[in-house]
């Protein structure tokens, strides 16, 4: 039939056999999601438009993880009016103590399976491509629309494929694979394009560093970034999908917008400097720059796998006294499969501070903000002007062994300076 991925999905949900890169189609949604920043818009939106009850509570999801536990009155007063709409309506809702990250929440919960079309009012609801699902980031107003009838409208993005050959060094993950492509092709290089990674690294690639990748999509302009399902997926999905989902795959002959290959056998931990994510360097090129702050965590990379990894270089050793180092497991599941693994004793042992789940210090609300002058190393995925506080300080993303490292230096720093 010679459709992508992408395009099958989104066919499967407008009722139709085939869809054209272009088109513009109406397509059933199988999840909304929003979260304590996004949903008070939508549910004023959605209130506005007069429909009393959302097309199926079942359906649309609201997580408070922004500023959440509230940092201040006005952010309790937005998780109010959230979880007020959320009780009302029946929807699907995680308190203080059961939520997450939204984007670890989600498919850990088995709420995003394979062959869905979420979508969700933050930008990094394209994580949920890890799963072979269609996720994509769009505005409130949209988000209220969704609610009150189970549909938007879209234009059928082209798809690039991505194939990354060869196999992985020690210490590089899904991070830097994806920091080297948006490096290569630029922030606006997939501009409203699916994104589809294959190759034979991505088939050994973990579940969490897939996670990782389709997040990361919309810093290469991608309105999706998606994997095909295999052994690997439904490995993670059976246990916990609680519904029936569709797996659905490339055809042969699909055609692409682009077919973009690399070699990765060489390649090394990548760090992306101030001001853009396509700022990127071999972490060998990197110099000699010193940090105030490291944050290990976020949609990005606050993943069971991202802890064990810093944990790795933690313990035993030392944060550098001069810096801050505050670790964020993603979800309340991970917390606790940290605490049970003793990873929770090897970081708060090492001087690094422990939080609960929480998007706080990505976007500079709270948690680890940053003063005029300092310099963060960390696993979020923007490092734009003033993303995590002070318009003069500085954001460099990384992979979490380069944080831990560079954690422990106090410099950023390759892990192999530091774990033999």
């Amino acid at each position: 039939m010679q459709l992508t991925l992408a395009e099958k999905i989104l066919a499967a949900h407008a009722g139709k056999d085939k869809v054209t890169p272009g088109e513009l189609i109406s397509v059933r949604v199988d999840l909304v999601l929003s979260n304590d920043i996004t949903a008070p818009i939508a549910i004023k939106e959605f209130q506005r438009i007069g429909v009393k009850k959302v097309f199926d509570p079942q359906k649309v999801v609201m997580v408070p993880d922004h500023f959440i536990p509230n940092k201040d009155i006005l952010s309790a007063e937005q998780a109010k009016l959230m979880r007020e709409f959320a009780l009302e309506q029946g929807l699907v809702y995680f308190e203080v103590g059961r939520m997450g990250i939204e984007h670890v929440l989600l498919p850990e919960q088995g709420l995003v399976l394979p062959g869905d079309v979420v979508i969700g009012a933050d930008s990094h609801t394209c994580t949920y491509g890890a799963l072979g699902s269609f996720a994509t980031g769009m505005g409130s107003t949209d988000i209220a629309s969704a609610m009150a009838c189970g549909e938007i409208w879209m234009k059928v993005p082209p798809t690039i494929r991505f194939v990354y050959q060869g196999k992985l060094r020690r210490w590089v993950g899904g991070k830097d694979l994806i920091l080297y492509t948006i490096g290569n092709i630029g922030v606006d290089g997939a501009l409203y394009a699916a994104m589809e990674f294959a190759g034979e690294a991505i088939r050994v690639l973990s579940m969490d560093g897939r996670f990782t990748m389709a997040n990361m999509a919309i810093e290469a302009g991608a309105k999706a970034g998606i994997f095909e399902v295999d052994d690997k997926t439904l490995e993670y999905v059976r246990p916990r999908a609680k519904r029936p989902y569709q797996v659905y795959k490339s055809d042969k002959d699909a055609r692409y917008a682009r077919v973009i290959e690399y070699d990765v056998s060489s390649l090394e931990p990548q760090v992306a400097f101030p001001h853009i994510p396509s700022n990127t360097r071999p972490v060998s090129q990197v110099g000699e720059i010193e940090i105030d702050q490291v944050v290990i965590g976020s949609c990005t990379n606050g993943r069971f796998e991202d802890l064990q990894i810093a944990a790795q270089i933690l313990r035993g050793r030392q944060v550098h006294p001069r810096l801050r180092c505050v670790i964020i497991p993603g979800t309340q599941h991970v917390y606790l499969e940290a605490l049970r693994e003793g990873l929770i004793e090897a970081f708060v042992n090492s001087g690094a501070v422990v939080s609960t789940p929480t998007c706080g210090p990505c976007l500079g609300g709270y948690m680890g903000v940053l003063a005029a002058g300092e310099r963060c190393v960390s696993t979020t995925n923007r490092n734009f002007v003033g993303r995590m506080g002070s318009s003069e300080s500085e954001v460099y993303l990384a992979n979490p062994a380069v944080a831990a490292a560079s954690a422990i230096a106090g410099r950023i720093a390759s892990p192999e300076e530091v774990v033999s």
